[in-house]
């Protein structure tokens, strides 16, 4: 983690919220997901998913909101997990 000026902590911030975003897109996916299965609609969670992870990883480098970025981390393992059950579902 790094710590810096104004402008650091604000970018800081927007890794954070960016991968808060990528989590919240890939929850509305599964619950679409969940009520209309497709091969589309599954192949946008997995894109997503990939984002989510991909955006959280880029917000662990920089964010020092420890709490925030745990947060972020139990949602994105709910949203996977809630995937695997979908998967096992269909």
């Amino acid at each position: 983690m790094r710590r810096g000026n104004n402008l650091s902590s604000m970018q800081d911030q927007t890794q954070l919220t960016q991968a808060q975003q990528s989590i919240m897109h890939l929850r509305n996916a599964i619950h679409q997901a969940q009520s209309h299965p497709t091969n589309e609609v599954m192949g946008q969670i997995t894109h997503a998913m990939e984002r989510a992870e991909k955006s959280l990883e880029q917000a662990e480098q920089v964010a020092d909101n420890e709490s925030a970025i745990g947060l972020a981390r139990q949602e994105l393992a709910q949203q996977k997990q809630a995937f695997q059950d979908l998967n096992q579902n269909m």
